[in-house]
């Protein structure tokens, strides 16, 4: 058996780019050892949509670009033994599996074998309501008859189970983002699951991957301070650890981006509120010790990441049908646009008071200030620089009462007559929102269950 495992990361999240999975499988290929890959593409409100999907479509309800993702790699994965890993599944892993079956087919790979990994989706047999919220979420809104999603975040168990029965395509719903890493890692070397430091070396590799090219550059350049060549074709990440859970963290052949100590530190450190408990449902994972290195060309060297007993309860998070989101917004162009562009905001506000209409509202001046701006409006009110000659004026309200929401934010379109000079571009929508609560369950509430199939056989 190598001595020397391969992950490689497809996407970290859903809308990632298309593109990535061909170098990744393309650079395994050529490795010519054990290699595995996986998708990650489920945000805490992703479910949510997709269940809202599977409603409107009992067929639908998992990751909508799927084929275009799994499609260009499936084959070249199967004849290379390169099992594929993702919870791509979503809302409905079950359709998800029969549409890569038919892509299996098309190509001729009626054997291939697919696993679909169920029990995330914990509706109906837990009541959340007699539960206590997660830190910090003990106070956000959440009506129990609202809830369009609540699903555990499952470990690497049953995803193993998959690849033990002969997967070559694990389909799940929603899992812990390093379980998918974990999961191929145990499966190849035959970890115990209770072997802690080498469970948190694969927690680990997951962690650094999860969010596909961050470590590789994405989200790290910055013209001048940090130089990432070729980011319109920023590589996708590939971790080679081996028996004894050391990493090293590299990339697809042939692409830009860049690995090195800072891009693995800042995705080492990426929503960790305790780089010594990092609890996942495997694993408490501690980085406090870990020592990082260059090791090579876009070659990092990952070594001391110890851990700790996994936790006996699991994450949940639900999700609600909250209240509706209106927005708009308006060019405003030329000489003077400032202060054409802060009477605009100031208008549209006024609007809304003399209308009476029941919606919480702010406005903002993209470019002189929205994403540091309050409420109030103080900064872009206060705002003494250099104006530009075009700003956009955008309008949030939000609104229990859809057609308030709905009236208020088409006060915005209504600036095309109504307007200031040189306005024009109006654009609006009304969404409904999503609330999100998190919960802390008993493991054993949530079983789950595993069905490997091939391809000819999933109609």
């Amino acid at each position: 058996m190598s001595h020397i495992f391969r992950v490689g990361n497809c996407a970290g999240f859903s809308g990632d780019r298309l593109d990535a999975p061909i170098p990744v499988v393309d650079t395994l290929v050529r490795s010519g050892g054990p290699a595995a890959i996986f998708f990650e593409v489920l945000g805490e409100r992703t479910v949510a949509l997709a269940q809202l999907a599977r409603r409107q479509d009992p067929q639908q309800g998992y990751e909508p670009m799927l084929e275009r993702l799994v499609a260009p790699i499936l084959g070249t994965c199967f004849r290379n033994n390169i099992p594929i890993l993702g919870n791509f599944g979503a809302a409905n892993p079950p359709a998800a599996a029969r549409l890569i079956a038919k892509i299996a087919r098309r190509l001729g790979h009626d054997d291939l074998r697919i696993a679909v990994v169920a029990g995330d989706d914990v509706r109906g047999h837990i009541d959340l309501g007699g539960l206590e919220p997660h830190e910090a979420d003990a106070g956000l809104e959440g009506d129990a008859n609202a809830c369009i999603a609540a699903n555990a975040y499952l470990g690497a168990a049953s995803l193993v189970q998959a690849l033990h029965e002969g997967a070559n395509v694990v389909v799940a719903g929603r899992t812990s983002d390093p379980a998918l890493a974990i999961a191929p890692i145990v499966h190849h070397f035959g970890f115990s699951i209770d072997d802690w430091d080498r469970m948190a070396g694969a927690a680990a590799a997951g962690h650094l991957l999860e969010c596909g090219s961050q470590v590789c550059g994405g989200t790290f350049w910055d013209p001048g301070p940090k130089v990432v060549p070729d980011p319109a074709d920023i590589g996708f990440p590939i971790a080679e650890i081996d028996d004894e859970g050391v990493l090293t963290i590299t990339k697809a052949e042939n692409t830009g981006g860049l690995v090195d100590e800072r891009t693995v530190k800042e995705q080492l450190l990426y929503e960790l509120h305790d780089p010594a408990n990092y609890i996942t449902p495997d694993v408490v994972v501690d980085i406090s010790q870990v020592r990082v290195a260059q090791c090579g060309t876009d070659r990092v060297r990952v070594e001391g990441v110890r851990g700790r007993p996994a936790p006996s309860d699991l994450k949940v998070t639900a999700c609600y049908q909250g209240r509706w989101l209106g927005e708009g917004e308006i060019t405003v162009a030329g000489m003077n646009a400032l202060r054409r562009a802060r009477e605009t905001a100031d208008v549209l506000l006024e609007r809304l008071r003399r209308r009476k209409l029941d919606v919480r509202a702010r406005a903002d001046l993209i470019g002189i200030a929205s994403v540091h701006d309050n409420d109030a409006g103080d900064l872009w009110r206060g705002f003494n620089g250099t104006p530009p000659d075009e700003i956009r004026v955008r309008l949030a309200v939000e609104g229990s009462n859809a057609d308030d929401v709905e009236q208020a934010a088409r006060e915005v379109l209504a600036l095309l007559c109504c307007g200031a000079a040189g306005s024009g571009g109006a654009r609006w929508r009304v969404t409904p929102r999503i609330l999100t609560k998190s919960f802390l369950v008993p493991r054993e509430r949530v079983p789950t269950s595993v069905s490997v199939r091939p391809a000819r056989e999933l109609a």
